[in-house]
Parts: structure tokens; C-alpha cells; sequence
């Protein structure tokens, strides 16, 4: 067993090596968003291990008797048998070593080598697999959009919701949060009831999961205990609008439904009229003489006797019921509101996705099925000096070439390229160059443009970039087909057997009189 002085010492140095591997990881710089999910991960692991190693070095100081007895062992006098300490520890070294043979030393300098990534010596070919990845299903893309497909369905099978709205008014319900409290507009017979309680829970249950694996470094936890203590002060004032119960639509029985309660019969009725019925019946006028007779109610005779106290249980219940619910509709508006703009991204790729077609989408599976490339290897000096070398001098910002350089400026000049040609039919696109201004008119953006208009992409409107003209040519060209029509039926000739020539009127008049 190691002494307390060389466990400390080695807390110690532990501790300082973690710090500069967390300073160089979050130095380094992430390119892509699962590069720098991915550092935050590590991040947030080394942070843990300092921690437990903080929490250690703390006990390790508080043991005053042991660092005590540690001490005065080492600044002991000097005595005939001053090594017998050494060779008693020195024992202890070699049984452990003979009873761990196997064992690897430097297994700490393996630990923080494999949290910052650092090459071993010996490269191994295989691609290891990515254990952050691993934390995201597919329709969340590693983090970067939330998957609501299931709440979205168990929000739509709620009761008295009115319309069911689509997935992305759903999200617009959601993103909604950011001023109001989510789900403030449902009546108050759905929020109290059974169903809107697991909903909410299931939906907080996945937002506070994914944030902890989008925000490793953030203290979730901590966050949501202050919202549950706001929400605590907020429910003791009575503070919180559209929470409060509602005495009519709870009724004697606690069962949270509207009716009549008959305490002969142990029995609810939902209407006036059954109630007032039943009170001539037998079992009824039975069960009110044993009632008097005994000064208790009956046993059910459908199960086992009811308690006097089950109404006060079952309101209660309800009441608790109506608190969680409240609570944690807080505490998802207040995580709705830390991943606002995940939410907002959501929405965007949603419209997006609606938009492309279905051979688009496979295509898109498959790019995302495509491992990532490379990242790029550190160089060498000279290589580093002939990029430098290479790197393209272009102070005029001229377009690129086939070979990756810029072409000459009398092509440039020629091409006219330097000229903007801007078309408010494609929402204020600027092309440049009278070649590019061309081809456009044919291309998809100006026709989406030109459907969204709900106007046909023809020749007629070639040349036309402004949304007012194009409207009225549109409104020309539908009065000048009228009279194409009536100019095509008399200013058009033709001919019958004998060469007589006629106007095509004439000629299928008198085709139908079988003059000709």
C-alpha cells in the first residue's frame, strides 16, 4: 500500500496533467459540429476525473492521523534498524507485482492519451466506431435537430385539442415556449387529466436527455432544480394562470367527473333524472333502511366495501396528479428554452426535407451513410513552404478556371462577368454576366419562381425579372389568346375541290349545307 504522502503527491500531479490536457482540447479548432460535440464529450470527462480526483485529494487531507503517523515515521531518529520500514514496503511491492504479473505501468498516461487522441505506438488499421454517434437515432443527425415524431402523435390522441395539428404546427406549438408556457392554450380538462400527465412526462423525460448529450458541459441538473424551485414558489403564491382546480369538475367522489353521489347505494349518477328515478327502486330503499338501521353504508355489492375515507384519498390523488403535471410543464418550458435554436433548426429541415422528392431523399441517406472524410494530417516544414509557394494571387477576385486559376481579365472583361443582372423572380438573385443572366430563364430557381407566381415558364416571359411585369404580360397574353381565337377562324383560308377558296367560317358552313 502506497503512503499517504505519495497518494497525494500523485492526486496532485494528476490533477495538473488533466488540466492541461482540458486546456489543449478545448483549444484546438472544430471545423464541424461533431467535431466539436465530440470535444465537448471529452471535455466533460476529464472534467469528472478531476472531480474524483479532487473529492480523493480532499479525504486524503482530512485524514489527519494517518498523514500524521505518515510523517513522524519518515522524521523519526536514526536507529540501528532504520531499513527495516524500507524492506517491510519493499515486500509489499514485490507480492503485488508477483500476485499482478501482467500488470502495465504508465496506465494514467494511456487514460488521458486516449481522451485527447494522441497516436499509441503501435497504429492499429481498424476504424474504431464513434461512441458520441452512438448517442443520437438517425432523425437527430448527431445533435443537431430534436426527433418529436412519438410526443407529436401522443399530443394529437390527447382529448379536446381541437384540430390536430401537423408536425410542424407542432413545433411552432413548441417554439412557442419562448414567451409563453407551452401547452398554455389547452382547455383545463386536458391538461388535468391522466393521458397529458404521461405525455408531458415522456416529453421531458427526452429533452432532458437530449440536452445532456448536446450540452456536456453545461450543468442540467443544476438548472433544473432552480426551475423546480421557481416553480415551487410559484404554486405556493397561486401564481401560476390556468393551474387552478376547478371545484365544479371535481365532485364528491374525488373522480374528477360531474354527477351525483347516492351514499345508500355507494353509487354515482351522472344525471338528475337517473338519480331522482332509482330512489323508488327496491335495492335503493333496502340499502336506506340498512343504512339506518346500522348509522353506516352498506357493503358494495359489486366488490369490496369502500372506505369512508377513499373520496379524500382519490381528490387528493387527483390534486397531485394536477401538481406534477404543472411542474413539469415548467420544466419543459424551461428546456424547451435552452435548446431553442436546435428547435429552430428542427423546423428548417423539416421544410426542407418536405420539399425534396423521393429520389432526392434516398440520395441523401446515402451521402449521410458515407463515412466523413479524413481530417487533414499535419505537414512537414518544406511540404508546409511549397503550399505557401502555391497559394493563388488573385487581388481582383476573377472566377476560377478549369484548372483551379483565375482567368485571364480581357476574358473576364469580355464575358461582361462583372456586370450584375439581379431578377426579383428569383427573391433578388444576382447573376453575373449576361451568359449566366441567360441560361437562368431555364434553370430551376427562376422556374420555381415563376410556378410560386403561377404563371408558365414560356418564351413570352423571357427577359422579364420583375414581378409587376410579368403579371401584367401574363394578363396581356391572356386578351390577346381571345382574340387569336376569332382572328384564326376568319383570317384563315381554305380550299374545296373545285379551287374555290374560302375563309375557314365560310368554308365548314358550307360544308355542314353539303354545298360543297
Amino acid at each position: 500500500m502506497d503512503s499517504i504522502i505519495e497518494l497525494q503527491r500523485q492526486n496532485h500531479e494528476e490533477l495538473e496533467r488533466f488540466e492541461r490536457g482540458l486546456s489543449s482540447l478545448l483549444s484546438r479548432n472544430q471545423p464541424t459540429h461533431e467535431a466539436k460535440l465530440q470535444t465537448e464529450h471529452k471535455a466533460s470527462q476529464i472534467l469528472d476525473r478531476i472531480q474524483s480526483r479532487a473529492l480523493t485529494l480532499n479525504s486524503l487531507y482530512q485524514d489527519e492521523d494517518a498523514r500524521k503517523a505518515e510523517i513522524n515515521s519518515l522524521s523519526a531518529p536514526a536507529q540501528a534498524n532504520d531499513l527495516s520500514e524500507f524492506y517491510s514496503r519493499l515486500v509489499k511491492i514485490q507480492e503485488h507485482h508477483a500476485k499482478y504479473p501482467d500488470s502495465v505501468p504508465g496506465g494514467f498516461d494511456l487514460e488521458i492519451a486516449a481522451l485527447l487522441d494522441e497516436p499509441n505506438q503501435e497504429e492499429e488499421e481498424y476504424e474504431e466506431e464513434d461512441p458520441v454517434s452512438l448517442l443520437f437515432s438517425g432523425e437527430e443527425s448527431y445533435g443537431k435537430y430534436v426527433d418529436l415524431y412519438a410526443h407529436h402523435t401522443a399530443y394529437t390522441n390527447l382529448k379536446n385539442i381541437g384540430k390536430r395539428p401537423g408536425y410542424l404546427q407542432y413545433l411552432d406549438l413548441l417554439l412557442a415556449a419562448q414567451f409563453d408556457p407551452v401547452h398554455n392554450n389547452l382547455p383545463k380538462e386536458t391538461r388535468f387529466s391522466k393521458d397529458y400527465e404521461i405525455y408531458i412526462q415522456n416529453l421531458y423525460t427526452y429533452l432532458l436527455s437530449f440536452a445532456k448529450r448536446t450540452q456536456p458541459l453545461v450543468d442540467v441538473d443544476t438548472q433544473q432544480q432552480e426551475a423546480e424551485a421557481d416553480f415551487n414558489k410559484l404554486w405556493e403564491a397561486r401564481e401560476l394562470s390556468g393551474w387552478e382546480e376547478n371545484k365544479s369538475q371535481v365532485s364528491a367522489n374525488g373522480n374528477g367527473s360531474a354527477g351525483i353521489w347516492c351514499a345508500a347505494c355507494q353509487k354515482q349518477y351522472a344525471k338528475q333524472t337517473v338519480y331522482d328515478a332509482h330512489l323508488t327502486s327496491k335495492k335503493h330503499i333496502k340499502a336506506a333502511a340498512r343504512q339506518d338501521v346500522t348509522g353506516a353504508p352498506p357493503p358494495n355489492p359489486n366488490g369490496t366495501p369502500t372506505p369512508t375515507t377513499a373520496p379524500t384519498i382519490t381528490k387528493s390523488s387527483v390534486s397531485a396528479r394536477i401538481r406534477n403535471s404543472a411542474r413539469l410543464t415548467h420544466l419543459v418550458t424551461s428546456l424547451l428554452v435552452s435548446v431553442i435554436s436546435t428547435m429552430n433548426d428542427t423546423k428548417s429541415n423539416v421544410e426542407r426535407r418536405f420539399s425534396l422528392t423521393a429520389r432526392e431523399r434516398e440520395q441523401e441517406l446515402l451521402d449521410q451513410a458515407k463515412p466523413p472524410p479524413p481530417p487533414p494530417t499535419a505537414t512537414n516544414g518544406p511540404e508546409e513552404e511549397e503550399e505557401e509557394e502555391e497559394r493563388i494571387y488573385n487581388p481582383l477576385k476573377l472566377p476560377l478556371g478549369w484548372d483551379g486559376k483565375p482567368i485571364p481579365y480581357w476574358l473576364y472583361k469580355l464575358h461582361g462577368l462583372g456586370v450584375e443582372y439581379r431578377c426579383e423572380i428569383c427573391s433578388d438573385h444576382v447573376y453575373m454576366g449576361r451568359k449566366n443572366f441567360d441560361r437562368h430563364f431555364q434553370e430551376s430557381r427562376h422556374a420555381f419562381g415563376m410556378r410560386a407566381l403561377g404563371l408558365p415558364n414560356t418564351k413570352h416571359f423571357h427577359e422579364i425579372t420583375r414581378i409587376e411585369d410579368a403579371l401584367a404580360l401574363a394578363e396581356k397574353l391572356k386578351q390577346e389568346g381571345r382574340h387569336e381565337i376569332f382572328e384564326q377562324e376568319t383570317m384563315e383560308e381554305l380550299e374545296d375541290d373545285e379551287g374555290n377558296v374560302y375563309n375557314r367560317k365560310t368554308y365548314e358552313d358550307l360544308k355542314k349545307q353539303g354545298l360543297i
